[in-house]
This record gives structure tokens, sequence and C-alpha cells, in this order.
């Protein structure tokens, strides 16, 4: 996965939510474009957000980033 195409995704308006999944079989969901950060070779994702503030976080080389899929708003109600 290339940075720019990481970047349009953060930058989508309105946001869509997404799941960053990777070469080893995790899953990363994005519910808002403040819980990733990204530079030239990584994103940076928070985790376990309570009142919009990660509790962790999880760096992720974008090599092993396989795919982006949308999260479904529906099916997340």
């Amino acid at each position: 996965m290339t940075a720019e195409s990481l970047r349009e995704w953060l930058q989508k308006r309105p946001f869509q939510p997404f799941i960053a999944k990777t070469s080893d079989g995790e899953a990363y969901e994005v519910r808002h474009p403040e819980m990733a950060f990204l530079t030239r070779t990584e994103i940076v994702i928070g985790l376990a957000e309570r009142n919009g503030i990660p509790s962790r976080h999880s760096t992720v080389s974008l090599l092993h980033v396989t795919a982006i899929e949308p999260i479904d708003a529906s099916a997340a109600a």
C-alpha cells in the first residue's frame, strides 16, 4: 500500500471509516481520521479509544498493509 493511497482514505470528506488489513492477518479499524498518523513508510493507528483518546497504538509498515476496506456504517449501528 502506498502512503498516497492511505492519505486519500484519511482525507476523504465525509470521512469513511475503514479497516486496514495486514500481511500477517491483523485488521485495524480506523473510525476517525485523528486515530491514524501517516509517515512515508508507516501508519500509526490509535487503539482502544475512549472519549476520542487512544490508550495504545500500533505501528504498521506500509509494506505490510495489503488491503483497505470500508466499514459499513449501517452494519456498525
